[in-house]
């Protein structure tokens, strides 16, 4: 499910920071982190789809 999600200037500047913190633990190197982030997404969607296979089949 895709959901479009709006920041205020507080949200969006925490994001940043994480963001820029990220960045640094990967050395400034924007292609190692975006990698790693793509991975990252990966392993928790497939823990959201199994949690969602987990409750349809219960309900």
């Amino acid at each position: 499910m895709d959901y479009i999600v709006t920041l205020d200037s507080r949200q969006e500047a925490a994001l940043q920071a994480i963001a820029d913190r990220f960045l640094a633990s990967h050395k400034g190197d924007a292609v190692k982190a975006l990698k790693e982030m793509i991975v990252l997404n990966g392993h928790l969607q497939e823990r959201l789809d199994a949690v969602e296979s987990r409750r349809r089949a219960r309900g």
